[in-house]
């Protein structure tokens, strides 16, 4: 009898802690969430008097995060008990990670407490980016909590992490600093660009600008750093009133640059459907905003416009609008890191969980996609060179006599322009080199605190690519004239980093004889080091290994060879691999030429296209 009683008090004991947290000095991180239990109030009126009441059936929750999308017409509760198993007071903090909930209180009913955060109500000692709160309980205490969420104009994100105290201070300190990252390179391009539009006279790069500056503002808000720095609770009442016009500015000026960059114009119907939804979004964006009247028609638009934009963008690539791959690229990244981020906000898929930065990730990706349309600008401005240089040869040989005086005069002007348009393209190329050196620090930055290892060879693969094409404008900078560039020189540079990165033990030898036009030369370089990627990655069991590089024109038919004696692949296993992937795209639409590749004792790459006639 004795034992069975001792056996039911056990049962019983455990039933009543099974949503104990257990917690001492030792605890550094701990998500409980998923050891809480919740409780959705639809009447929005429950007091913590009701909410605590044994007549409430709270219900055991398992995950670690909880989106419920935008909910303005239900309260959620979340109950949690933490145990102090030691013999001294513990201190620990409660982080709320998410920035954007208008209200929050956490209610301790044996203090009769209730300690108030969110949007709407911030606590103005509060210098973390999330809302935190101080929870002290007593040598071998068992104390129960109730923290209460409500939000009617952000989407209603859950996470509760108990922090100790140096630990999470020294999270925000790098989470901060991470952020401050982003905001630094931001602004750095949108001054770069901002550059550009006024010696380019481009007015597509001043919507881009715009763009930028309206991506900064609308993370300042999304992040929560913007809230943390301003005191006056009116003025942050009066900005998130105004957050869903700021949400959807960025996303007009892109449109507008867009409309710019690719001259929309040439597509009539899609042109007056573009400054149709110009006009009506920002008057349905705002209308709601002044009526007090807050409903999801911005989001909607937002879409609209969005889908409408990849739509037209993808016809422009229809109809061989060059820019419009460009602007398809950076548009497909956008639209990725927005259906990632609604799929968190809906608790669907929490891409945060895996990737903290990854919408800051989606930025600079968009910024380097952008960076190479630049490039491919600097190429047409070339092209304009070379175009006013045969105009000015022409005049020379048709001008008689008697205007002499007058093709003197438009010869200086002429030079004068041509000057002007070196120095330009110098110093873009300067520029661009810099841009993406800066872009390269902040990946390699990146990459040092990723331990998965898949992702950490992504991240070295963009670095490389990146760095083919910085190769390339620091050539153009260093040269006076930049039509060709010398193929060796290119070539061996851009190995040389690929040996730093991979394997210096691997003979590499160059049979170079011929320079290479600066339009292709891009494109050619990037799938030189695609190529010799895969060959120092995959073909060698050891560092004895051979490289061979061969570069030759006939005519105006260029033969580029690159082979080893390597172990080879399978087609099969590889036709997949993004990196083939892109070698083929590169050389059949920007070469205009064809790949072969044959496999036997080794890998052996050849690739032909012709010279660009002028």
């Amino acid at each position: 009898m004795m034992k069975f009683t001792l056996t039911l008090f056990l049962l019983l004991n455990s039933l009543l802690c099974a949503n104990t947290i257990s917690i001492d000095r030792e605890t550094k991180l701990k998500d409980i969430l998923s050891l809480s239990e919740i409780y959705i109030d639809k009447t929005k009126n429950m007091t913590i008097a009701e909410i605590s009441s044994p007549n409430i059936n709270f219900e055991k929750n398992n995950q670690d995060l909880l989106g419920f999308g935008y909910s303005p017409d239900f309260t959620v509760w979340i109950k949690f008990t933490l145990q102090n198993e030691t013999d001294k007071p513990i201190q620990k903090i409660l982080e709320y990670a998410n920035p954007l909930t208008t209200n929050i209180e956490l209610h301790d009913p044996s203090l009769s407490l209730v300690h108030k955060d969110g949007l709407l109500d911030m606590n103005k000692e509060r210098k973390s980016i999330n809302p935190i709160f101080i929870l002290t309980i007593n040598k071998h205490e068992s104390k129960t909590y109730y923290l209460k969420a409500s939000s009617f104009i952000t989407t209603l994100i859950i996470k509760l992490k108990l922090w100790d105290q140096e630990n999470f201070y020294n999270k925000e300190l790098e989470h901060q600093f991470y952020l401050s990252l982003f905001f630094g390179a931001m602004a750095i391009l949108a001054i770069y660009n901002l550059f550009i539009s006024v010696f380019a006279r481009d007015i597509s790069y001043l919507f881009y600008v715009l763009y930028i500056l309206g991506v900064i503002y609308h993370q300042l808000l999304y992040t929560g750093v913007f809230f943390i720095y301003i005191e006056s609770q009116d003025f942050i009442n009066l900005v998130i009133k105004l957050a869903s016009f700021a949400g959807v500015l960025p996303i007009l000026f892109l449109t507008l640059f867009s409309k710019y960059f690719l001259k929309t114009e040439q597509y009539p119907k899609f042109h007056v459907l573009l400054n149709t939804l110009l006009i009506v979004t920002p008057i349905i964006i705002l209308v709601p905003i002044f009526s007090g009247y807050w409903s999801g028609s911005r989001n909607i638009m937002s879409m609209i416009l969005i889908l409408f934009l990849l739509v037209l963008t993808i016809y422009a690539t229809s109809k061989k609008n060059r820019q419009a791959y460009f602007i398809l690229a950076g548009w497909m990244i956008i639209f990725t890191a927005i259906s990632l981020m609604f799929l968190a906000s809906k608790g669907i898929f929490n891409i945060y969980g895996y990737f903290p930065y990854f919408i800051e990730v989606a930025f600079i990706a968009e910024a380097v996609i952008f960076s190479i349309a630049l490039s491919d600008k600097i190429n047409s401005l070339q092209q304009e060179k070379n175009n006013v240089h045969k105009e000015l040869i022409v005049q020379k040989k048709t001008e008689n006599t008697r205007l002499e005086i007058q093709v003197k005069e438009k010869t200086k002007d002429l030079n004068t322009s041509l000057d002007e348009k070196t120095l330009l393209l110098q110093e873009l190329n300067h520029r661009v080199k810099n841009n993406m050196q800066m872009i390269v620090s902040l990946i390699r930055l990146q990459s040092n605190d990723i331990k998965d290892i898949k992702m950490k060879n992504i991240f070295l693969t963009t670095e490389n690519r990146l760095n083919a094409m910085s190769q390339l404008h620091e050539l153009l900078y260093q040269k006076d004239n930049i039509s060709h560039i010398n193929a060796y020189e290119y070539f061996s540079n851009l190995i040389e980093g690929l040996e730093e990165t991979y394997s210096d033990e691997i003979d590499i030898n160059y049979i170079i004889d011929t320079d290479l036009q600066t339009e292709q030369a891009i494109s050619a370089g990037i799938i030189l080091n695609e190529l010799v990627t895969n060959s120092l990655k995959h073909a060698f069991e050891n560092d004895n290994g051979q490289i061979d590089i061969l570069l030759s024109k006939d005519r105006d038919e260029y033969t580029l060879v690159v082979k080893d004696n390597g172990i080879g692949y399978d087609k099969n296993l590889c036709s997949k691999s993004f990196g083939l992937l892109l070698v083929e795209t590169l050389v059949s639409s920007k070469l205009a030429g064809y790949i072969t590749t044959r496999i036997n004792n080794g890998v052996e790459s050849t690739i032909i296209w012709r010279e660009i006639r002028e």
